[in-house]
Parts: C-alpha cells; sequence; structure tokens
C-alpha cells in the first residue's frame, strides 16, 4: 500500500474509535451552588436604613383615668393577705436585738469602780524591788520612828495614823456613800539616823586631784628693764663704730693731684677682669653684686690684709662672701707685680674701690 493511504487510515481509525470509546472516560461535572437574589430598587433600599424620628415627649404628662372602686377593694385584702407573714419573720429577731444592750448594761458595777484606785498604789511595787547583792540599803532620816519602817505617802494624801482609801459619790450607785479623802500613815523608819551618818553619805568617795602649780610669770618690771638695757647697749655700740669711722675719715688725708681718666680706670677694670674667675661661682653668687675697698701701695701693688667688702646685692650672705671671695683673688693675682698706674696721681688711686658685677665691673 501506499504511504499516504496508511497515514490516512489510520488517522479515521483512531478518529471513529475515539467517538465512540472516549464518551466513557469522562469525569462527572461538578455540581453549582446557585443562592437566590432578590432585585430591590435604590428607593426600597434607602426606605430600609433611613433614620425612624425620635418620639414625640409631651411637656404636660397625661392623665390617666381613674380604676373602677370595685377593683381598688379588691386589690386592698390582697395586699394584706402577702404582706402578713413578713412581719412574723421579723417579729422574732426584734427581741434577740433588743436583749443585747440589756446585757451590756447590766455589766458595770459600782463596787468594782471604788476598788480601783486602792490597786494602783505605787508603794507596794517599790518595797518589793530587789537590792542589788553587796549593798545594804541605808536608812532614810524620817521624824517618827516605828517599829517597821513606812514608805511616804503620796504628796496629795493628807497624813492620818489610820489609812483610808478615797471615796466619791457616784449617780446612779446603789448605795449612796459620803465622800472621804484619802489618808496614809506618815513616814516612818525603824532607825534613828544621826547627823554623822548623812554627811558621811554626802561626803565624796575620792577627793579631787589637786590642780598642778603654773610656773610663775617673770615680773613685768625686770622685763622692762632688761628690754632699757638691751637699747641702751645697741646705741653705746653704734656709737662707738661712729666714733670709729669718723677718726678712719679724720686720719685719711684728701686726695691730692689730679683725678685719673676715663682712660687710666678703663686699664686697671681691664686688668683686674683678666684674672677675675667666676666659673667656680654658685647660680646665686653670679647673680650677686659686691663692693670691694683696696688700699695700694706706690708700686701699684694692692695691700692684701686692707682688701674687704664694702657692701653687697642681689644675693644672700653665703652667694656674696663666695663672689667677695673670686674678687679678692683677682685682685691678688694681676697685682703681684703692680698695676700700671701715674705715679703723679697716687693720691687718687691709693684708696680705691671696685663694684664686681657680673655683667659690668667698675671701678672708682
Amino acid at each position: 500500500m501506499d504511504t499516504g493511504t496508511k497515514i490516512s487510515a489510520i488517522a479515521h481509525v483512531t478518529l471513529i474509535g475515539w467517538a465512540l470509546i472516549g464518551g466513557t472516560f469522562r469525569s462527572e461535572p461538578l455540581p453549582f451552588e446557585v443562592q437566590d437574589v432578590s432585585v430591590i430598587s435604590a428607593e426600597e433600599y434607602a426606605a430600609l436604613f433611613a433614620p425612624k424620628p425620635a418620639p414625640e415627649v409631651s411637656d404636660t404628662p397625661a392623665t390617666l383615668d381613674e380604676p373602677p372602686k370595685q377593683e381598688d377593694e379588691a386589690a386592698v385584702p390582697e395586699q394584706t393577705e402577702v404582706e402578713q407573714p413578713r412581719p412574723e419573720t421579723i417579729a422574732p429577731s426584734e427581741p434577740e436585738t433588743e436583749e443585747l444592750p440589756e446585757a451590756v448594761v447590766e455589766t458595770p458595777d459600782p463596787d468594782v469602780v471604788e476598788e480601783v484606785p486602792a490597786l494602783d498604789q505605787p508603794e507596794p511595787d517599790i518595797a518589793a524591788l530587789p537590792v542589788p547583792p553587796g549593798a545594804k540599803p541605808k536608812p532614810r532620816p524620817a521624824e517618827k520612828v516605828a517599829p517597821q519602817p513606812v514608805a511616804p505617802p503620796p504628796p496629795e494624801v493628807k497624813p492620818d495614823d489610820v489609812e483610808t482609801p478615797p471615796v466619791s459619790t457616784e449617780q446612779g450607785a446603789e448605795t449612796p456613800r459620803e465622800e472621804q479623802e484619802q489618808t496614809a500613815p506618815e513616814e516612818a523608819t525603824d532607825q534613828i539616823v544621826t547627823e554623822a551618818e548623812q554627811s558621811n553619805e554626802l561626803a565624796p568617795d575620792r577627793s579631787p586631784r589637786p590642780p598642778a602649780q603654773r610656773p610663775r610669770r617673770p615680773e613685768p618690771a625686770q622685763t622692762a628693764e632688761a628690754e632699757e638695757a638691751k637699747p641702751a647697749t645697741d646705741d653705746a655700740v653704734r656709737d662707738a663704730l661712729a666714733e670709729a669711722l669718723g677718726e678712719a675719715q679724720n686720719e685719711q688725708p684728701a686726695p691730692s693731684g689730679p683725678p685719673l681718666t676715663g682712660g687710666e680706670k678703663d686699664a686697671l677694670r681691664i686688668a683686674v677682669s683678666n684674672c677675675w674667675n667666676v666659673g667656680s661661682l654658685s647660680t646665686e653668687a653670679l647673680k650677686t653684686t659686691v663692693v670691694v675697698a683696696v688700699a695700694m701701695n706706690r708700686d701699684g701693688t694692692p695691700v692684701i690684709d686692707s682688701i674687704r667688702m664694702v657692701d653687697s646685692s642681689g644675693g644672700s650672705s653665703g652667694a656674696a662672701q663666695q663672689a667677695f671671695g673670686a674678687a679678692r683673688r683677682a685682685i691678688i693675682r694681676c697685682g703681684a707685680k703692680g698695676y700700671n698706674l701715674p705715679a703723679d696721681k697716687y693720691g687718687q688711686w691709693q684708696n680705691i674701690e671696685m663694684t664686681f658685677n657680673p655683667e659690668r665691673m667698675r671701678i672708682k
């Protein structure tokens, strides 16, 4: 057979078979749920949900019709019959409530109130207090002596030989009693206390230690005399120094000849500064200025014993001594061969004052 014929035959057979047998394999359709719906118009929907008007309230209450009299007469006996059992249940409870206050009123007794003040006396409690071991109670002085000691009565109680409880008139008492004041026996002791025993009780067990004696202050008259003597000594020393200085000034002759020129003074300053070594001085000594006086010989050499410090400033005494030592060594070292000074002006440079300042040295 031809190929096209075969394909056509197979297709037709398949289509016919599907038409005959294909319906057996189909499943039943699912059920559909159907609900009835009513259709309304918009006016009907608005009428369903429209707000309802509020009820009208009248200012004057409406008058009620009176019921007929026959109904009232019939209603009254019915109400009385219903209310009759209620008082019967309440009646037994009322006597019980009335009995309670009667029992409370009968409890107080006037006789018990009268016995209360007699129980509040503190005297038996004080007498019953235990005495500490080793300490004997000392008798208290009293005006009355009795076989047994009696405690002192309260201040508001009247003293009497017979003790009587207080009695006061009360309203509502069964038997009226006369008002009676409380009395108690006077204080008494079983021993006679003398004045010697009382003084021993009041005397202290230990005597106080006497205060230490203070050192006597010096008399002011002697202090004044010592103070007066000290200024007198200072004045004498000051006068002696002034007199000695005045004599020395008078002994020194006035400088003669023409004064030293600036060049001659600078030459002397440079000569001394060449031998002035300040490398060994402290920081404070380098800030100290000293004025040194020296007497010169005619050959230009310094008189070593005459070198002295006239004044110092800028440091302490120790720093001034260090600076003076360096200046003294410079004058002696450079003046060993004599300074180059003019001989005709010896009167001007016979006594020289040199100011040794680390910044600048001056010659007078």
